[in-house]
């Protein structure tokens, strides 16, 4: 806010104690300043600079509330004076601040304001926020990379003309975002690190600047980059030590870093801090708010602990966010399939690109068993994210989905592959209860190929994972319920096989041509994943086939 003429008498008997709050925020103190610009606003109102301390005060120390309707008070009273610059930056900031809260409409009303503030006024520096908020909703509201990326442009001709620093890191966030959303990951990062420079350096105003970060990390978990936001984590937590260990980015920060620590498998000590940290939040960030309960409702929903699950997962929809793929998911570990499948393709509709590939796997390994059709739909879909995108999370889910339809389909050779790229890429980003549920596959998958002993060793190494997790157990197609896909013919063919009949003898026995019993087997190999009879016939043997002879 620019600097005005005192309102208040020099000889006011609270001089002394304005004074000394406004020396103590000066130094960063904010607890002593809030106490004593409250204790000098009881004997006499305080000035709207005075009243902007006490707000900034508030922020601080993370009641985001009461410093949201102080600046409210602020903004009043600067339109009043006919402040019209300080009056837009006000009204900016209470939009970003009530979009961090989660409410859009009261977010785009204060937009609004700014608005029209700012088209009677020469271009400043706050046309710049007012381009970048417009830009962000833009991207995260409609998907639209394109208005993101020319808002972008405009924010760096106009940081030519006005030298704000805060203009460059906008206009780079804007632009970074923009490369990423077109699947020009590497470039957009490039930009998004740049943004970070002016923050750090203390050239953006606090609330902007933990936006940035936060949004940042967002990505970074959206597209499955746990390596990426373990970097951001840690750059946010080193710039909210610098600044104040009480305002309301320090709680986020411990929010980013316990998504982190679930994924590693610390259950334990996420569980223990999430829904604290979600009852605090919520009132001023509230997306992130219900990233605490969506987090604390997947940890509760693979212990196996299902009501303290849909409890959390119940805040998280109370927040705003639909909680999925979690809700859904917890209905089928009750053995509620198909309203499970219900639930996350009316998530899907409501998702644009990467949000969908949160839902794909989920769907692919529902339906896999009982619709391959749909399920080779979603896993293509999910393929295609994931390269378009290139991060190893995303690339690590693609893998395990076709791992999953491909066993689903009795191609276990085929599958194997799938399976030990997505354990690879699961290994990378320390995601540890993913890579339990691959050994768990993988251990069915080298049993139907008759390799007992590795599949031994593949289901000790997933329930070892299980037990340090406190994991239940998981919920797996059963292989030997799934022949492969088998026609009752391709069985009786097997079964010859198994009986150890040539091709010529298959045929005498079906009474069908050689030429039949040959195209049959090679179906067989194909659905079973096997290039071989000798392996052919140990498949069979696992499942129970019965040998089948001459009558």
């Amino acid at each position: 806010m620019s600097a005005q003429p005192p309102l208040r008498h020099p000889e006011s008997p609270a001089l002394p104690q304005l004074m000394e709050a406004r020396e103590a925020y000066a130094r960063g103190e904010w607890d002593a300043a809030l106490r004593t610009m409250e204790s000098a606003g009881e004997e006499s109102p305080l000035s709207l600079e005075d009243l902007e301390i006490l707000a900034r005060s508030k922020w601080w120390l993370g009641d985001v509330q009461g410093s949201m309707a102080l600046s409210e008070e602020v903004f009043r009273g600067l339109v009043a004076r006919t402040q019209f610059q300080a009056a837009a930056k006000a009204a900016l900031t209470l939009s970003l601040q009530w979009g961090v809260r989660g409410n859009i409409a009261v977010s785009s009303a204060w937009l609004n304001r700014a608005r029209r503030l700012l088209d009677r006024l020469p271009e400043s520096p706050e046309h710049g926020y007012l381009l970048y908020l417009e830009g962000n909703d833009a991207i995260y509201l409609e998907g639209d990379a394109d208005s993101a990326l020319a808002a972008s442009l405009q924010l760096t001709a106009m940081n030519r003309r006005q030298k704000a620093p805060e203009l460059e890191s906008f206009a780079l966030m804007l632009s970074g975002l923009a490369a990423v959303r077109r699947g020009q990951a590497a470039r957009g990062f490039e930009d998004l690190d740049q943004a970070l420079l002016p923050v750090m350096a203390g050239q953006v105003p606090a609330e902007w600047g933990g936006d940035i970060y936060c949004s940042v990390i967002h990505l970074c978990y959206e597209l499955a980059d746990y390596s990426r936001m373990r970097w951001w984590t840690d750059a946010l937590a080193a710039w909210c030590a610098s600044l104040s260990t009480s305002f309301m980015y320090s709680g986020i920060v411990r929010v980013h870093e316990l998504q982190l620590i679930s994924a590693e498998g610390g259950w334990k000590q996420a569980e223990a801090e999430l829904a604290h940290l979600g009852e605090r939040l919520r009132n001023a960030h509230a997306w992130i708010a219900a990233d605490c309960f969506n987090e604390l409702g997947d940890i509760r929903r693979r212990q196996g602990n299902r009501s303290g699950a849909a409890a959390a997962y119940a805040m998280a929809r109370g927040l705003g966010v639909d909680a999925q793929p979690g809700s859904a998911l917890l209905l089928a570990d009750a053995g509620k399939d198909e309203e499970a499948l219900t639930d996350l393709r009316a998530a899907l509709a409501d998702r644009g690109r990467l949000g969908r590939a949160w839902l794909l796997l989920p769907l692919v390994e529902l339906l896999a068993p009982r619709d391959a059709d749909s399920a080779e739909v979603f896993c293509s879909e999910l393929e295609g994210t994931a390269a378009y995108y290139g991060t190893a999370g995303l690339i690590a889910w693609a893998h395990h989905a076709r791992g999953a339809l491909l066993m689903a389909q009795g191609r276990w050779l085929q599958s194997l592959p799938e399976f030990e790229a997505a354990a690879l890429g699961y290994r990378s980003q320390h995601l540890r209860f993913e890579l339990a549920r691959i050994h768990e596959r993988l251990s069915s998958v080298r049993a139907a190929l008759g390799e007992a002993g590795a599949a031994d060793a593949e289901r000790a190494t997933a329930a070892a994972i299980r037990t340090q997790l406190g994991a239940a157990p998981f919920s797996l197609p059963n292989v030997d319920d799934a022949l492969g896909g088998l026609t009752a013919r391709e069985m009786e063919v097997l079964g010859c096989v198994l009986s150890g009949s040539s091709n010529r003898q298959i045929a005498q026995i079906l009474t069908i041509s050689e030429k039949t019993a040959s195209r049959h087997l090679a179906n067989i190999f194909t659905k079973i994943g096997v290039n071989s009879r000798t392996a052919a016939a140990a498949w069979a043997r696992h499942h129970g086939i019965a040998e089948h002879h001459r009558t």
